[in-house]
């Protein structure tokens, strides 16, 4: 199925062991809260041009619930990686 990834959405459906689909949270520091799209209709940027970040995980639902598709080598397949707050410093 198509499930949007936005709340309040009309989408019926129900993910099934074989099923993959993202997570794709977009942080931003824009003061508007606003975006736009170049036209390339694929870059997304604040109005504001405050910086931003998007980042993605891919899970694959199973039988007995997921596995994160995109887990750092070695890591645990029902894992995601640990928050590390120095990745994020400049």
């Amino acid at each position: 199925p198509d499930v949007p990834h936005y709340r309040k959405n009309k989408a019926v459906g129900v993910m099934k062991a074989g099923h993959i689909f993202t997570i794709e949270p977009m942080l931003a520091c824009g003061k508007s809260g606003k975006d736009q799209l170049w036209p390339d209709d694929w870059t997304a940027v604040t109005v504001d041009g405050g910086r931003s970040a998007q980042f993605e995980h891919t899970f694959l639902v199973t039988e007995t619930g997921f596995e994160v598709l995109t887990a750092r080598p070695g890591a645990p397949l029902r894992s995601m990686p640990p928050f590390d707050p120095a990745m994020f410093q400049r």
